[in-house]
């Protein structure tokens, strides 16, 4: 069997809070505790949550711009954690990320020429007419005409800003890509194309990507698998097929009721979750959803339950068998 492009194991992060004064005691936000999983060569692992559930901090943790709290991860074989800044810069070759906000993750003071061609300077990759028309090339792929290379960020609309993101990324010609909630900034109108083109991208190039979004209609058709975080943990992993067409956790099953059905006819029990996610400075005890699960029991607060295998490549974390 071959090895995983990213493995991830343990995957831990807490932020402290400073204390200062009497009634200010400090503690820990535990954005991420225990998530394991992995990514192989060419596969497309969709990463899914409310905001506050942590799936941010595990993107960037595995690209190191976060330092972990506690686990391991490896790419493809190699320890990222215990690489020295010069093994990790040639790494860095082969990841990179897609940012959330295509206008501030650009340099306003720089071409698009400039942006897209800084990666081959620092990489010695190309220079002069060659690494033109390389940049030239990356814009067409992306759908830009090579006029834009001499444009500023802000010429663009914010579909076009992420896609000189997207051209940015593939630059270095990447074996892993961690789109961070790339559409989630752009009117629904444009989501769909840029999503289609990171979809092109994806069969194109045979890239491995973990596509993190807070809205699982979003990643239904480009990920082969789907995980779901609720504060900071995993609460389902499985197939994209099985996720969708049957999943096995309350906490996954709301999220699917309350995504839009293009049909106006098709009829959704909508299950229609109480409260709002806790505080990661104070998780619940047990089973961090219980305080929202409509299908609670007093086992909850005192386990916190495991992922566990309810079908092949189907996890989930709940006590409760007869619960789906």
């Amino acid at each position: 069997m071959t090895a995983p492009l990213l493995e991830v194991r343990g995957l831990r992060k807490h932020f402290p809070v400073g204390g200062g004064g009497f009634w200010n005691r400090g503690g820990l936000v535990r954005a991420v505790e225990e998530v394991s999983f992995s990514v192989s060569a060419g596969e497309v692992v969709g990463l899914v949550g409310e905001s506050g559930s942590g799936k941010t901090t595990v993107g960037r943790m595995v690209l190191r711009l976060i330092e972990p709290t506690a686990g391991s991860l490896h790419f493809n074989g190699t320890d990222l954690l215990a690489a020295d800044a010069d093994t990790l810069r040639g790494l860095r070759r082969r990841m990179q990320i897609i940012f959330q906000d295509p206008l501030g993750s650009l340099n306003p003071c720089m071409t698009v020429g400039a942006i897209v061609g800084e990666a081959f300077d620092i990489h010695g990759l190309a220079r002069g007419r060659e690494r033109t028309e390389h940049v030239a090339a990356l814009l067409d792929r992306v759908g830009l005409p090579p006029e834009a290379m001499g444009r500023y960020p802000h010429e663009f609309s914010g579909g076009q800003r992420q896609r000189i993101g997207i051209a940015r990324a593939l630059a270095v010609e990447p074996s892993l890509v961690v789109a961070d909630e790339p559409v989630s900034a752009l009117d629904v109108s444009v989501q769909a194309q840029v999503i289609n083109l990171l979809q092109d991208l994806q069969e194109q190039l045979g890239l491995a990507m973990l596509f993190i979004a807070h809205d699982l209609a979003v990643v239904e058709h480009i990920a082969n698998r789907v995980i779901v975080m609720y504060l900071g943990r995993i609460m389902e992993m499985a197939p994209s097929e099985a996720l969708y067409g049957n999943p096995r956790h309350p906490y996954t099953a709301a999220l699917l009721s309350a995504a839009p059905t293009p049909d106006p006819l098709a009829k959704r029990e909508r299950i229609v979750l109480r409260g709002d996610i806790p505080s990661p400075l104070n998780p619940p005890s047990g089973c961090v959803f219980r305080t929202r699960c409509p299908h609670v029991i007093p086992a909850c607060a005192e386990v916190v339950p495991p992922l566990a295998e309810v079908a092949p490549g189907h996890f989930k974390a709940c006590i409760r068998d007869d619960v789906s």
